[in-house]
């Protein structure tokens, strides 16, 4: 396998540059002294930002992008075989190497690196360490799978042995890591494109988990069902935590929530209380992400007044339950959750802020995850009062023709639940117009484009 020579710099060329996480390594590498080109398909305020670097980006992807002077070509998991650069590169014999080795060859540089897993919540928790441990001056390099204002983006280019990122389990990605600390959020089914079932992604993390070294530490929520699975024959320390779980080293009591969601609770560590904290985002679900950070921060030796701080200033991360503004009276809040999981997670957290009626417009993401957790999208998406949805988001599918938004608005029509089907964005805009009164609370929903929706609305 090709390594790469960080000690002195070649030129890297990265198909797909205006991606979150490629963008953000392209910078990073750009900082240690690295030549970085780069393709995407459009230009964007990512690949704005890049420019302005001086990292060159070319728009479209082209054989000729691809020259001899080039050491390596990154490329990403969506990025495939018949892709001309790539086709390019492997005349040239170019080295090519996807995204999540070039990621865990990074991540060698760093004494401290810490990976952050889960089937939801990475980028919410990743953000919630990175404010402990900017609020610590830790000056640790961070990627964020999203905008982290804290930031002022994806990546934070550090000067210390901390490394900050998050861990996909897609495509099995986090297998090509080396964490010195590792977090597990949660495992669910998720992905399956790719996972087998259930038992396929357990597996997948058991094997996260056994590439910490014995000199590091496994961070995992003990309400995972059977977690001893996924810790069994581990040489590293375990810390566990859990909201359910009683007997985990950090665990939450007298769990309170003010006018806005926003919750407080007691820590309570190996059963001693061991501080009061307020948190700045809505909902159960974040008092369990921030358990996870609070381990993070002991095996660091940061105290609770500096983690109290830079909870006070986490205000959540873009596209988590995001306040964008208020049209007529009626609220707008967006939201990334694109699993039944994660929204009811969110309609849960909703329920405590302030609203009349809570209308959800959900924009399925893939038709593989649609086709998966039908009756699942539509018992979660019950939580709220109304439902608008979109057409399915089909990112990097095509319409296999046995699965749309109508199938899904069936299933809600079973529950009783009212549901308005609108084909495109122009029609759900005009709908929330003419049907939503001041005191409504309005949830953008799905990890695709519906996020245009509220922004139309406030905009116009």
């Amino acid at each position: 396998m090709y390594e790469i020579d960080f000690t002195h710099p070649g030129k890297i060329h990265f198909i797909g540059i205006g991606g979150i996480s490629m963008s953000g390594f392209a910078e990073l590498l750009h900082s240690m002294g690295f030549t970085i080109t780069g393709s995407d398909w459009h230009e964007s305020k990512i690949t704005k930002h890049l420019e302005s670097l001086g990292i060159q980006v070319v728009y479209g992807q082209k054989e000729e992008n691809i020259t001899k002077n080039i050491d390596l070509v990154v490329y990403t998991a969506a990025v495939k075989k018949t892709n001309p650069e790539y086709q390019a590169a492997e005349k040239l014999n170019l080295p090519l190497m996807e995204r999540a080795v070039m990621v865990g060859q990074v991540m060698k540089n760093y004494s401290s690196a810490i990976a952050i897993a889960g089937t939801h919540g990475k980028t919410t928790t990743t953000s919630i360490a990175s404010h402990i441990f900017l609020a610590a001056n830790l000056d640790p390099t961070i990627s964020v799978g999203g905008i982290l204002e804290a930031i002022g983006g994806n990546i934070r280019i550090g000067h210390s042995k901390h490394f900050i990122t998050e861990a996909c389990e897609y495509t099995n990605s986090f297998l090509h890591f080396f964490p010195t600390v590792g977090m597990i959020l949660n495992i669910e089914e998720d992905h399956m494109d790719f996972f087998h079932d259930l038992a396929d992604i357990r597996h997948s993390f058991h094997l996260f988990a056994k590439r910490i070294p014995e000199h590091g530490t496994l961070i995992i929520n003990a309400d995972i069902e059977n977690y001893e699975e996924i810790t069994e024959g581990l040489s590293c320390r375990v810390i566990t935590y859990g909201l359910e779980n009683k007997d985990a080293d950090f665990t939450a009591e007298n769990i309170t929530y003010n006018d806005l969601g926003c919750g407080t609770f007691d820590a309570i560590v190996q059963g001693e209380t061991k501080g009061h904290f307020h948190l700045s985002v809505v909902g159960r679900h974040n008092i369990s992400n921030t358990l996870a950070c609070l381990a993070l921060a002991s095996l660091y030796g940061i105290n609770d007044g500096t983690v109290q701080k830079a909870l006070t200033t986490f205000h959540g991360a873009d596209r988590r339950f995001e306040y964008k503004g208020e049209k007529n009276g009626f609220t707008i809040i967006d939201d990334y959750a694109h699993h039944p999981t994660e929204i009811r997670a969110t309609l849960t957290a909703a329920k405590n802020y302030p609203h009349k009626t809570l209308w959800c417009a959900f924009q399925p993401h893939t038709y593989t995850r649609t086709r998966a957790f039908l009756k699942d999208f539509a018992s979660a998406l019950s939580l709220a009062d109304k439902v608008i949805l979109a057409d399915i988001y089909a990112a990097r599918e095509k319409d296999p023709g046995d699965i749309s938004s109508a199938d899904l608005a069936r299933e809600l029509e079973k529950l009783g639940k009212e549901v308005h089907y609108l084909r495109s964005f122009d029609e759900i805009e005009k709908f929330i117009l003419k049907n939503l009164v001041n005191g409504d609370l309005l949830i953008t929903m799905g990890a695709g484009n519906i996020v245009e929706i509220g922004e139309n609305l406030l905009n116009n």
